[in-house]
């Protein structure tokens, strides 16, 4: 039988050596600075003056570069990947500046990939700047989600898609979510994002919060708490599993509810075993 334990850490790695929890409104610096760039559009081929609608994952990101030989090469592939057949020189365009990705409605539908919000990002960290995704209406909801997961910002905003022009000059403002078409004077209020969604873009994302979590998984020792008999029969046989499992043990379970949880067994694929194994060292450093 498995038990749940601390995290262990890697041979010669000491708890002194981790970075010390920070709080969520403690970020500061380029994350929180005033993004600037220029727009790269996506127009439709077969409209001229529309924006390209529908574009999905699998073009964001194609099949064939969401696996890697290597864990080492793996982020190498996504980036070489994004938009490889739709548009071949968007990485080379993103590094000249245009760092305002603008499409049409239903961005990113499709497959639930990590890689190709990954990817997006990491085609513009290589050369030191942000990306910053600008499109119509539905979105693919688990791209969106991911992209806060991950740190990407983006942004729907039918009017701010409608007026731009390649390489009109966009800023936004991470803080407020605000964004500005300099070229054309205009600024736009962005689609509301959830609760939930604004809580994970305020916290950093994934890997912030992961960095934040990664020292206390180390000093804590997992406790599960079962719930009373009283409480047991509100709630159904999975509701308590995740009852008494909850990190936060004054957290609510309730349908529709985001929680942290000890894992007893973490079952994966092929497909998504390599981006889980390649955030954990993203959040750990390899310790």
């Amino acid at each position: 039988m498995h038990a749940i334990t601390r995290a262990r850490l890697k041979p010669g790695v000491t708890l002194d050596s981790l970075p010390a929890p920070q709080a969520p409104d403690a970020r500061s610096g380029p994350a929180e600075a005033l993004i600037r760039g220029r727009a790269l559009v996506f127009w439709d081929p077969k409209a001229p003056g529309r924006k390209l609608d529908a574009i999905d994952t699998d073009q964001i990101t194609p099949a064939a570069d969401c696996v890697s030989e290597s864990l080492d090469t793996l982020d190498e592939r996504w980036k070489a990947g994004s938009f490889r057949y739709l548009m071949p020189d968007f990485r080379a365009r993103v590094h000249r500046g245009e760092t305002f990705l603008v499409a049409g409605d239903r961005f990113a539908i499709g497959s639930s990939r990590e890689m190709s919000p990954a990817g997006l990002k990491g085609v513009a960290e290589e050369a030191g700047l942000e990306l910053v995704v600008v499109c119509g209406n539905n979105m693919g909801d688990i791209f969106r989600r991911n992209a806060f997961n991950l740190g990407l910002h983006v942004v729907q905003s039918p009017e701010a898609v409608a007026d731009a022009q390649d390489g009109d000059a966009f800023s936004f403002d991470p803080a407020t979510r605000r964004l500005a078409n300099e070229t054309r004077g205009k600024t736009y209020e962005p689609v509301p994002l959830t609760p939930k969604e604004e809580e994970i873009r305020r916290g950093g994302g994934i890997f912030a919060v992961g960095r934040r979590e990664f020292r206390r998984s180390v000093e804590a020792t997992p406790v599960l708490r079962w719930p009373d008999a009283d409480t047991a029969r509100r709630l159904t046989t999975t509701e308590q599993i995740v009852w008494a499992h909850r990190v936060d043990p004054e957290a609510e379970v309730r349908p529709g509810a985001t929680l942290r949880v000890y894992a007893d067994l973490l079952p994966a694929s092929d497909g998504t075993a390599p981006f889980a194994i390649h955030t954990f060292n993203q959040i750990t450093g390899g310790r």
